[in-house]
């Protein structure tokens, strides 16, 4: 409810922590709070930036691992495996980060801890080096990928229920940006005649630069605070998991193949590191442009819609590209993988929509109205995705592995385009059974509005 005409006093800049904040309060929201607002979510996008770029490092490295490191295809796809792997699990405690030491606080230590991964990798990318140890520091690589849960959490706390959309589909595709970034960094490294050292030396600095700006320009909200209790009421439910399977088919596509995509076309087409350079980027930029689409088309369509004809799209995109791989067709195989980018992109956005709109319709299920149940969903929503962006980042490694086995078994990655296909027909199923099914037939007219109340639909969702 907006409140008198005077917004209330400016924050605190004390300690960097703000003592009162109202964003749903149109007149504080317009003369002090949109300012402040904007300002922490652009140098959250930066930080969040950065960890994307950090955490798809290895990547971009492995392209520049030539026969004289001693490492088979398999070695490489174990290592990117493991390094989507830590990136995956440190996303649950990285959401509840921001509520234990501050939004602004957290920003400067995820932003600082990047240094780690960057200057150990610095440090030790030479030939001779045992796989054991760059698999070790391939490890704390993982880091980066909890910066998108921090960030989205600390943004989402900021601005009022009708901005969120804007701002949380701006800072996530701001850092899922960071992946092509990072592989145009290094297209234009390997192009000059540079080695892996020279890209890691231009990120070491902009990970101090971004650490200082948050320093300097972010805030902490005191309101902020744990609830843990919304986190295992959102562990308890079915649609958390429900939907973290849809977005494994997504954003876990998404990011494994932002891992893998150059390592298939060094191995089965031999390509070399500045070819595959040449074209890795393009799926990634793509797929991070078009996720506020896939969002905005959700909003008009239903997310549940999208996503399931989103799914057929990646299927079909995914025969091709099987095709493709048995024919040797380059052109075909390049092209295909890129829709798939673009294709999970677009699901990313629309499975992600789809989240506040399912707890929101259980709250009407269960009788609130107005803000109560607004408030309901808020709660499951915001602490289920978490815990669904944790368990979508595991599809990345699954990609990995499956490619290192399909590489070790059939010398292609033939065999795992085959069990992608078919998990994104389990993708599609599920969401039809479980989010459009019921929708089709429709409540008798005779049938009273009470009687009517406890059927959920969730095809707008």
């Amino acid at each position: 409810m907006t409140g008198p005409g005077t917004a209330p006093a400016p924050p605190s800049r004390g300690g960097r922590w703000i003592q009162h904040w109202d964003p749903e309060n149109e007149t504080f929201w317009k003369e002090t709070g949109e300012k402040v607002a904007r300002r922490n979510l652009y140098f959250s996008v930066l930080s969040e930036h950065i960890g994307f770029s950090v955490w798809t490092l290895w990547s971009v490295l492995v392209l520049f691992m030539g026969p004289e490191y001693g490492l088979t295809p398999a070695d490489k796809f174990m290592l990117t495996s493991m390094v989507t792997l830590v990136g995956a699990v440190v996303r649950v405690p990285y959401t509840f980060a921001v509520a234990v030491f501050g939004g602004r606080n957290w920003t400067i230590v995820s932003a600082g801890m990047l240094l780690i991964p960057t200057v150990a990798a610095f440090t030790v990318m030479e030939p001779g080096t045992s796989f054991s140890t760059f698999l070790l520091v391939g490890l704390l690589a993982g880091v980066g990928g909890g910066n998108f849960a921090s960030s989205m959490t600390n943004i989402n706390a900021f601005f009022p229920l009708r901005k969120k959309g804007w701002a949380l589909g701006l800072n996530a595709g701001g850092g899922n940006i960071g992946v092509p970034v990072i592989q145009l960094a290094a297209l234009a490294i390997i192009g000059a005649g540079g080695g892996p050292r020279v890209l890691l030396g231009v990120y070491i600095p902009l990970i101090v630069v971004a650490a200082v700006l948050a320093a300097l320009f972010m805030d902490n909200l005191e309101n902020v605070k744990n609830d843990t209790g919304a986190a295992k009421d959102a562990a308890r439910d079915a649609h958390t998991w429900i939907m973290s399977l849809l977005y494994i088919g997504t954003f876990g596509s998404f990011i494994g193949y932002s891992f893998a995509f150059g390592q298939v076309l060094q191995n089965q087409f031999g390509r070399t590191p500045l070819e595959a350079a040449y074209v890795t980027f393009i799926g990634p930029l793509l797929g991070s442009l078009i996720r506020p689409l896939g969002g905005w088309l959700a909003d008009r369509y239903g997310g549940a819609k999208i996503s399931l004809w989103n799914y057929v799209a990646m299927g079909v995109a995914t025969a091709v590209l099987i095709g493709a791989s048995m024919e040797k067709s380059l052109a075909l195989f390049t092209a295909a993988f890129v829709v798939l980018f673009v294709l999970s992109g677009l699901g990313n956005g629309s499975t992600f929509k789809m989240i506040p709109g399912i707890f929101q319709n259980k709250a009407l299920a269960k009788g609130l109205q107005g803000e109560a149940a607004a408030a309901y969903g808020r709660r499951l929503s915001g602490a289920s995705m978490g815990l669904i962006g944790a368990v979508g980042a595991l599809g990345g490694v699954g990609i990995n592995l499956a490619f290192r086995q399909s590489f070790l078994s059939y010398g292609s990655g033939t065999g795992a385009f085959v069990a992608f296909l078919a998990f994104y027909v389990v993708c599609f199923a599920v969401t039809w059974a479980v989010y459009l099914r019921r929708t089709a037939s429709r409540v008798p007219e005779a049938s009273t509005a009470s009687e009517a109340k406890p059927q959920l639909s969730y095809a707008e969702v």
